[in-house]
Order: C-alpha cells, then sequence, then structure tokens
C-alpha cells in the first residue's frame, strides 16, 4: 500500500464504480468513507478494506437528503478527517421508457438522487475543500451526458450532471479544488448482467457501435477517477472523459447511412 494521504468519500460507495474506487483510494493509502443506503454491503467492503490495512468507514446515506449528506460530512469529518477526494457515484438506473408514458413519481425519484444527490454530495464536502484550499471532485457521468438516449429522467440528469462539473469547476478551481467527471458507456457490472439475462438490454446492439471489442469494467472507471485526482492531473479541470471504448466516436460513425468500410471485427 502507498503512503499517500487524504480522505477520500464515495457516495453509492457500497458497489459497482463506487466500490471499485473504494477500493483504489484505498488501496493507494488514504481513509475512505463509503456512503450508500445498502446497509450490509457497505459494512461488508469497509470492513473488508480494513482488514487491508486502510482506515474505511460505511455511512448510511441517502444523498437525494441534503441534511442527511451535511450530516454525513460533518460525522466523517470527525471521524476520518477533512476531505480531500469526492466521487459521486450513486446512482438510480432505469430501463428505456418514453416521456409521454412514464411513471412521473420515479422520475422525480431519480432526479432527486442522481442530480439533486450529486449536488448535495459537492455542496457539503466542497465547501471544506474550499476552506482547506485543495481538493478533488470527480462526478460520474455517463454516455448519456453526451447524447440523447431513451431514458427521459437518466439522460437529461447526466447531461446536467456534465453541466454542474464545469459550473464547479470554475466556482471551485480558485480555491486549489479541481472537478472533473467520467463518462462510462455501459459496464459490465452484475446489474448490467442481470438486466442483459433478464432480455432488459441487448448486448449485441450495445456492442455494435463500440470501437473496441469489450466493455469496461468498474475498476476500469475507478482507474480513470483515479488519475483525475492525481499529481498527473494537476492542471486538468472541468472536462468529462469518457471511458467508453470508442462507444462516442463509433454512434454516429458506424451509423452512417452511406455504410461503413470495415465492419468486421477480428
Amino acid at each position: 500500500m502507498s503512503t499517500a494521504t487524504g480522505v477520500a468519500v464515495i457516495t453509492g460507495g457500497a458497489s459497482g464504480i463506487g466500490a471499485a474506487c473504494a477500493r483504489r483510494f484505498a488501496a493507494q493509502g488514504l481513509a475512505v468513507a463509503i456512503l450508500d443506503v445498502t446497509h450490509e454491503t457497505g459494512e461488508t467492503l469497509a470492513a473488508e478494506l480494513r482488514g487491508q490495512g486502510a482506515r474505511s468507514r460505511f455511512y448510511p446515506c441517502d444523498v437525494a437528503d441534503a441534511g442527511v449528506v451535511q450530516s454525513c460530512a460533518d460525522t466523517i469529518s470527525a471521524d476520518l478527517g477533512e476531505p480531500t477526494v469526492l466521487v459521486t457515484s450513486a446512482a438510480l438506473i432505469p430501463n428505456t421508457e418514453s416521456v409521454l408514458d412514464m411513471d412521473l413519481s420515479a422520475h422525480d425519484r431519480m432526479w432527486r438522487v442522481n442530480y439533486h444527490g450529486t449536488v448535495h454530495a459537492c455542496r457539503s464536502f466542497g465547501v471544506r475543500m474550499r476552506a482547506q484550499g485543495h481538493g478533488n471532485i470527480v462526478t460520474i457521468g455517463s454516455i448519456n451526458s453526451l447524447h440523447p438516449l431513451p431514458l427521459p429522467a437518466y439522460n437529461p440528469g447526466k447531461a446536467a450532471i456534465a453541466r454542474l462539473t464545469q459550473i464547479l469547476a470554475q466556482e471551485l478551481g480558485p480555491h486549489g479544488v479541481r472537478v472533473n467527471s467520467v463518462a462510462p458507456t455501459y459496464v459490465m457490472t452484475p446489474a448490467l448482467q442481470a438486466r442483459i439475462d433478464g432480455g432488459q438490454r441487448d448486448l449485441a446492439q450495445m456492442m455494435s457501435v463500440h470501437a473496441l471489442a469489450a466493455l469496461p469494467v468498474p475498476d476500469d472507471v475507478a482507474n480513470a477517477v483515479a488519475f483525475l485526482c492525481s499529481e498527473q492531473a494537476s492542471l486538468i479541470t472541468g472536462v468529462l472523459l469518457p471511458v467508453d471504448a470508442g462507444w462516442n466516436s463509433g454512434v454516429s460513425y458506424r451509423t452512417y447511412a452511406g455504410g461503413v468500410p470495415a465492419t468486421s471485427r477480428p
């Protein structure tokens, strides 16, 4: 384990990308605060990291509740120290639906968790970083931040997070705090595999516009997050970094009406 110091706060940290980020920062030597609504998996991960020599604690937190997020920020600072890294990974992921037929209560809940939850975390932990004069925030965006997809709550929410990231980069940059975002394509998590197995995602269709022949796994996203928080990225702020196996370039290239010169994979 490296000798890096600091406190990494991961919302949605009990599973998926969030858990991968928690493990990545713990391996670097940072204390890790895992925030999530799933108690058992969060406690299990925190115990796993402690078993590897990291300082880590789990904090039950529904990021949709600004008061709960603020209470967590106060408690974490007392327990582990002031935050130096924030990763906003907490999110709900929907299935395809239309604007005219969607469930409005589910739409509102998704905005409260995905967008407002990101705002709540950035405010509560960002103000502490501003006071310290240093820190890194990485929001979890998506390919949904870049193009329209038939997810009428999730898609605009991820676009909003991209713009929020740019605004925060300007607000916090003068105080030594960098704010960036990553934009994963479909990430091969157990949840995605379950959707594929259940017929809610078409793997062949997903792969058809990617340049590379594999989807990222959570560790691939965590590596990008760690880079954006590193000294190697010390002059990078306000960016949206795709971790997308070439999806962003392929979504237009591979659907060109005139045909694609090379479509077969080796």
